[in-house]
């Protein structure tokens, strides 16, 4: 069985909506959630004219190799209505496989582990959150350090529901 940590985030329509059903999308096909972040907003990064997003990050076991894994969350991003038509633009959802056990890939198709993970705070929290001591196959720190040492100063806050009126 493998250990795959995901990034699920989306700006377009309700966020929250997107987020859960990309979960019961993934549980559906990849495999069994074991972990799941807190949820997290943070204001768009890149082109940054653009609704906060809500951010999070989930482990999941599964006997699906890394491909089969992203060709999965590839097919979730587009059944639910993610449009690549700007990079770094606006999405209903987006599924970034993050890490793989600790392999190293790099193929044209794909790149384990997501080569500017250690680069980004909305992606780092998160994962600092459910896997703290995990250790980035290709720099030999923990996702904790990278979080300590991230030169990113996007502000990634937590996320709590309105109460009901």
């Amino acid at each position: 069985m493998n250990t795959v940590y995901i990034g699920l985030g989306g700006n377009v329509g309700n966020r929250l909506a997107y987020l859960q059903r990309a979960q019961e999308a993934i549980a559906g096909t990849v495999g069994n959630i074991i972990l799941a972040s807190s949820l997290y907003e943070t204001k768009a990064w890149g082109v940054e004219n653009q609704p906060d997003f809500l951010n999070q990050v989930i482990a999941v076991t599964t006997p699906l190799s890394a491909h089969e894994v992203f060709s999965c969350l590839m097919a979730i991003e587009m059944k639910l209505g993610r449009v690549r038509s700007e990079k770094w633009g606006m999405r209903t959802i987006d599924l970034d496989l993050l890490l793989f056990n600790s392999d190293i890939i790099e193929t044209e198709a794909l790149s384990v582990p997501h080569p500017r993970l250690p680069l980004r705070r909305f992606v780092l929290v998160p994962l600092a959150e459910v896997a703290p001591g995990y250790i980035h196959p290709l720099t030999g720190k923990t996702i904790a350090k990278l979080l300590e040492e991230c030169a990113d100063s996007l502000d990634v806050l937590p996320f709590t529901l309105p109460c009901p009126q």
